[in-house]
């Protein structure tokens, strides 16, 4: 028998071992809409996060959680939040949530930001990420308007083509910015519980405040700043809705921190 066949022996023994050995089940809480764009990324998350989990004997759900029903809900892992400002703040500043990592899918705000709430993540740019990248387009290009977006249905870089390809296969349309937050929202708990096999909420807090290795396509490692921002590249995009730059644009100190408030002083 040559090596490939034994190998292939071996692994049908010990795979499935190997799979019960690592088995976890872990529950993420979202608070918000049931339809629309952020609810399809948070499915696809969950799907992907199945597809990979599946080889470990991991399992990953969605409980969807009423806001009036938050108080008498444990959470076990994240709160997924895709509420307005006044929500988002309640619970983050809550002592029932003060260990629980709150990821605010779709707001914002720079105030949520300004109020550096340790246990507080962004997963969309700020107003004010935006408009530095706006700036910096209008500084080199001051003839040509653009808006400023976390994410494009045409974004083939990073492999981002491949997840738009899924998103659209799996959901019926194209991927938006909301799509996209939900979809990173939810993927970047489940790929930290496969880096780390841990799914307890103290530690993901921890986890997700300095040890964070996510592929959001959209190149670089996405991070969170000391203000919960996370670091990530915008697109600029003209009237006829393409793609024309990607931002922080070439020759501006700081790169993906010229974007947006970084720390919290």
């Amino acid at each position: 028998m040559n090596h490939v066949a034994k190998y292939g022996i071996f692994l049908a023994f010990v795979w499935p071992q190997l799979s019960m050995a690592n088995k976890i089940d872990v529950t993420m809480h979202y608070v918000g809409p049931t339809e629309g764009q952020v609810w399809l990324g948070v499915q696809q998350g969950i799907k992907e996060a199945n597809l990979q989990g599946g080889f470990l004997g991991q399992k990953y759900q969605i409980e969807v959680v009423e806001p009036d029903a938050l108080e008498s809900t444990k959470v076990e892992t994240a709160l997924l939040l895709a509420e307005d400002d006044d929500f988002i703040m309640k619970v983050a500043q809550s002592e029932q949530f003060a260990t629980t990592p709150v990821i605010n899918l779709i707001s914002r705000t720079d105030e949520l930001r300004e109020a550096c709430l340790p246990n507080l993540f962004h997963i969309t740019p700020s107003n004010e990420m935006r408009a530095d990248a706006l700036a910096q387009w209008q500084e080199k290009n001051p003839d040509q308007p653009a808006e400023v977006m976390s994410w494009h249905e045409d974004f083939v870089k990073f492999a981002a083509s491949q997840l738009n390809n899924r998103f659209e296969k799996n959901q019926g349309e194209a991927m938006t910015d909301e799509a996209w937050a939900g979809w990173a929202g939810t993927k970047m708990i489940a790929d930290s519980v496969v880096q780390t096999m841990q799914y307890d909420a103290k530690f993901m807090l921890n986890h997700l405040k300095t040890d964070l290795v996510f592929d959001g396509q959209k190149g670089d490692n996405a991070n969170f700043r000391e203000n919960g921002q996370l670091r990530q590249i915008l697109l600029l995009v003209d009237n006829d809705n393409k793609i024309v730059a990607e931002a922080p644009l070439r020759g501006f100190k700081g790169g993906l921190d010229s974007l947006g408030k970084v720390s919290c002083k």
